[in-house]
């Protein structure tokens, strides 16, 4: 395939020296800005240091000995389409997002090549909206109920976590909905733009005494830039905020999406690329491929503090969803159908006291969840599948951080999984073919370590191994020979050596590098046999991978986001069933080697703001047989506007465009299709706007 670019970015040479020298150039100019703005007389710091719950526990970013990154608001609601979570994860390096268009088949999101596999929804990352999490006990992840119009906040740990987390190979991220402030607040936004782009939310917020409520309802529709790739959905999202008393808070969220529409166009042969970028594949036409949804997520969080060495968090929630797809699968096409029901609980202590003098901090907890899916399939009126999935987990972990002397500190945790994966086969008493039913267990310690020093804000150097256990999904487990679980798929492992450091200098510039390597064995992966996707075991595979970012305040209200992440991704035991290849040595699939990110955003104190975006991702491998590669591309995107405050209302016109360089390349790239249908080519320079209308009650 063949990319258009812009400058350098579109021929991305792709060499680890030439971004570093970017690098250590930022970091040289911020450091000599740091300097001279706090030389300067009546200097203000613009960065602060930012608070996080990526272990479990409120720590400051650079008190967390790991790879950690922040979105804030504005990037995550400024004069954004706010359609997708890929929108706002650019910037944080060894995240890797594809499929922003496809709707039917959401965002897929891979965290140091963890995540690529997924067809649909999110896989081998840790998801958790509002300290509830959106991520199931077999792994799988849902974006298609996530409200981007109230999410004020997200964290992305970055490397194997399930020590704290469970099945969480590549990391974890974590959603918050925006602040309730004090008072009453009510704010609306429409916007529109090419390609059929429609959105309109409201939301309102009110603090009255120890309650705030949130509020947010969302209506988006798209057209779509390809054929058959519309969309539309409706969402609500709530929360309330209690403050029972002085040291303890209930906080209640309430979640609801209705998506009637959801298309999918399909992957494309490079052939069907170069002669109409913009149709659908034929069989996804000719079958009207897509989805429908609709979910309901409840759920409670109770925190309580005692006295200045205790706090207690416990959390339960309740779930269903009801989904149905078209499969473009010959000769007549599949309808399928899921009904599910999911809960959970989990109870968190944490003890804070000195040990032998020393400061020490204890966090034990149990975590217990649950999903019950239906699952059918129905063709040419005959039912193919109809069979009870249901998977429970367990789990308790521990983890103790004791400060050393000399501003050291050493943290261990550890966590043990316990889960059951069950089937039952309904078809099997009547339809003649042999009884699916069948059931599988795992069990798993996953242990993980980690060193820092703390000496000052401006250098904060870390040493971290941690692991991760992953079975495959409920879908993952799909038997390419039947019904029932694959017999020959076995559960991923992986385990993580990294070392990283990360300071604020001044106030003025923020800077985060890692280096890590990982080594896994069994990982999953992904091919296709006619159009359904089945996967297989790998035996072994390496990351290595060195990952730097920098957030520098240039000016008052200037700043510059820069970031880098190297990735070099092998099998080093991969030899397929047949015993046909052996594949060691080769790249793994959707993992680019070099990924860059840069923003430089303004905010004057008249209202008036502007961004602009560069992208540059290389190439990468379509098949784990190394024989598609895909061409290296950059992107830029445009974003301006104005708030106005006029007493006590504020309005915001916007515009945005996005790719205003029209770069071609691929919104998606098909790990292993069919039948040679990769790609799902991306739109070219699209515009849209808006108006945002906010009114303060006094």
């Amino acid at each position: 395939m063949i990319h258009r670019g812009f400058g350098a970015l579109g021929r991305f040479p792709c060499t680890v020296p030439g971004f570093l020298v970017i690098l250590v150039s930022g970091l040289t100019l911020g450091l000599a800005n740091a300097r001279a703005s706090e030389e300067s007389p009546g200097f203000d710091p613009m960065l602060d240091e930012i608070v996080v719950q990526g272990s479990r526990v409120a720590t400051t970013v650079l008190e967390t000995p790991a790879a950690i990154g922040v979105v804030d608001l504005e990037e995550i609601q400024l004069a954004r389409p706010q359609l997708t979570l890929g929108e706002s994860l650019g910037r944080i390096p060894g995240v890797f997002t594809q499929n922003d268009q496809n709707f039917a088949q959401d965002l897929r999101i891979s965290i140091r090549g963890f995540g690529a596999r997924a067809r649909f929804g999110l896989r081998g990352v840790k998801l958790i909206v509002d300290g509830i999490p959106a991520t199931l006990p077999d792994g799988q992840g849902q974006l298609d109920t996530l409200q981007l119009s109230t999410a004020g906040r997200i964290e992305v740990i970055r490397g194997p976590s399930s020590s704290l987390y469970g099945s969480a190979a590549g990391g974890v991220i974590r959603v918050e909905s925006q602040a309730i402030g004090e008072g009453r607040h009510a704010e609306g936004r429409v916007g529109f733009g090419d390609y059929g782009y429609r959105s309109y939310d409201a939301k309102a917020t009110v603090r009255e005494g120890s309650v705030g409520v949130l509020v947010g309802l969302s209506h988006q529709e798209v057209e779509g830039y390809r054929e058959h790739s519309r969309m539309e959905n409706t969402m609500l999202n709530s929360r309330i905020e209690w403050q029972v008393d002085e040291d303890s808070e209930l906080t209640g969220i309430l979640n609801f999406v209705d998506a009637p529409i959801a298309d999918d166009p399909g992957g494309l042969k490079e052939a069907e690329v170069q002669a109409d970028r913009r149709q659908a594949a034929p069989n996804n036409l000719k079958f009207d491929a897509g989805e429908d949804l609709k979910q309901v997520t409840t759920g409670l969080r109770y925190r309580r503090r005692s006295g200045d060495k205790h706090e207690t968090t416990a959390a339960a929630w309740y779930g269903w969803r009801d989904f149905a797809n078209r499969l473009p699968i010959p000769p007549v096409g599949v309808s399928g159908g899921l009904g599910r029901t999911f809960a959970g609980a989990s109870v968190q202590h944490e003890y804070q006291d000195e040990f032998f003098g020393l400061a020490n901090s204890l966090l034990v907890g149990f975590d217990a969840e649950g999903q019950w899916d239906d699952r059918t399939r129905t063709s040419a009126g005959a039912r193919t599948l109809d069979q009870a999935e249901d998977v429970t987990s367990l789990r308790v972990f521990v983890r103790d951080e004791l400060a050393l002397p000399r501003d050291f500190a050493l943290t261990f945790s550890l966590g043990f999984d316990n889960l059951r994966y069950r089937l039952d086969d309904h078809l099997a008493p009547g339809g003649g073919a042999p009884d699916a039913s069948g059931r599988v267990d795992f069990n798993e310690w996953s242990p993980a370590v980690s060193f820092r020093w703390n000496p000052q804000q401006a250098l904060n150097p870390y040493l971290r191994i941690s692991t991760s256990f992953e079975p495959p999904t409920t879908t993952e487990f799909r038997n390419p020979a039947g019904g029932g679980f694959n017999p020959n798929l076995q559960a991923q492992r992986a385990i993580n050596y990294e070392a990283g450091v990360k300071g604020l200098l001044s106030g003025r510039l923020r800077y985060a590098f890692a280096l890590y390597h990982i080594k896994t064995s069994d990982e999953l992966i992904p091919y296709e046999i006619d159009d359904e996707t089945y996967f297989r075991n790998a035996g072994r595979t390496e990351r290595t991978g060195f990952e730097a970012m920098l957030t520098a305040q240039l000016w008052d209200g200037v700043e510059l986001t820069t970031s880098y992440t190297y990735s070099s991704a092998e099998f080093t035991d991969y030899v397929l069933e047949n015993g046909a290849k052996n594949l060691a040595g080769n790249q793994l699939p959707g993992v680019p080697e070099n990924t860059f990110y840069a923003e430089l955003l303004y905010l004057h104190p008249s209202g008036f703001f502007a961004g602009i975006e560069a992208r540059a991702v290389g190439a990468f491998y379509a098949d784990d047989a190394n024989t598609v590669r895909t061409e290296a591309y950059g992107t830029l995107d445009l974003r301006m506007g104005w708030k106005a405050e006029v007493g006590a209302w504020r309005i915001t016109p916007y515009v945005s465009a996005s790719n205003i360089t029209d770069t071609v390349y691929n919104d998606n790239v098909r790990l292993n299709a069919s039948f040679g249908r990769y790609y799902e080519p991306a739109a070219g320079l699209e515009i849209q706007g808006g108006l945002g209308i906010a009114y303060s009650f006094e």
